[in-house]
């Protein structure tokens, strides 16, 4: 399949009402057609891997390409220079999120992306080093506890930025490591103990975010039952 027959399909496949409801959600509307996600994830399936049209979707600006450029890539084809371009160009939390949990985190160099990104300015570029690390969290299953541990200090260094899709982002990756196991989770509520009570007003928001989830009984007996 080419690019153009790609765009040809999402365009069958998209629908005004659809686009329309996008807006809800913070997302494009110049360069998007209205496709659900589940037929973007069907229609990869049915391309297969194929790093070449990945790149070529990728160039077409087009937020649902983009989107299909997830689950065409091949991740272990992604060279360090590629997926900081890819980066770069993140503009919405769709992609960002998207290309982090279905493609990024499956690739060698994520782990260096993580603590690169986190240093970055742009929002969507910060907030991809904490949606890959969540994603990182979920499912990398042979990473040791130390590993996610040594990622602390980049939640201290970017628990006040403000910016709201920055702060989720923060958030959510804080919150899957915490999900892991009981040493990380004792880990991450100590650390969210100790933002919940910081003069700053966006650190107290993370830390009281991270806590309410984190604090649940049943995720507290979840990792119990899991550690034996």
């Amino acid at each position: 399949m080419t690019a153009k027959s790609a765009l040809a399909e999402l365009k069958r496949l998209s629908s005004k009402k659809y686009r329309d409801g996008m807006a809800r959600y913070g997302l494009p509307m110049d360069r998007a057609m209205g496709v659900p996600v589940g037929e973007i994830q069907k229609l990869g399936k049915r391309i297969g891997q194929d790093q070449k049209l990945a790149v070529a979707l990728w160039d077409t600006g087009w937020y649902e390409a983009r989107m299909l450029t997830a689950y065409v890539a091949d991740p272990a084809a992604l060279t360090p220079a590629q997926m900081d371009r890819w980066c770069r160009d993140f503009d919405n939390w769709g992609i960002c999120d998207t290309i982090c949990f279905a493609l990024f985190d499956k690739s060698p160099h994520a782990w260096k992306k993580v603590h690169a990104w986190a240093k970055k300015k742009n929002e969507f570029e910060r907030r991809a080093a904490f949606a890959l690390l969540a994603s990182l969290a979920g499912h990398d299953k042979e990473s040791p506890d130390d590993r996610f541990l040594k990622t602390l200090p980049l939640f201290q260094k970017t628990a006040a930025d403000d910016r709201n899709f920055v702060k989720k982002g923060v958030s959510w990756a804080l919150r899957g490591i915490g999900h892991r196991s009981l040493g990380l989770h004792t880990a991450a509520v100590s650390l969210a103990t100790e933002l919940s009570t910081s003069e700053d007003a966006t650190e107290r928001w993370l830390g009281k975010d991270v806590l309410r989830d984190l604090k649940r009984p049943a995720v507290v007996a979840r990792l119990r039952r899991r550690a034996g």
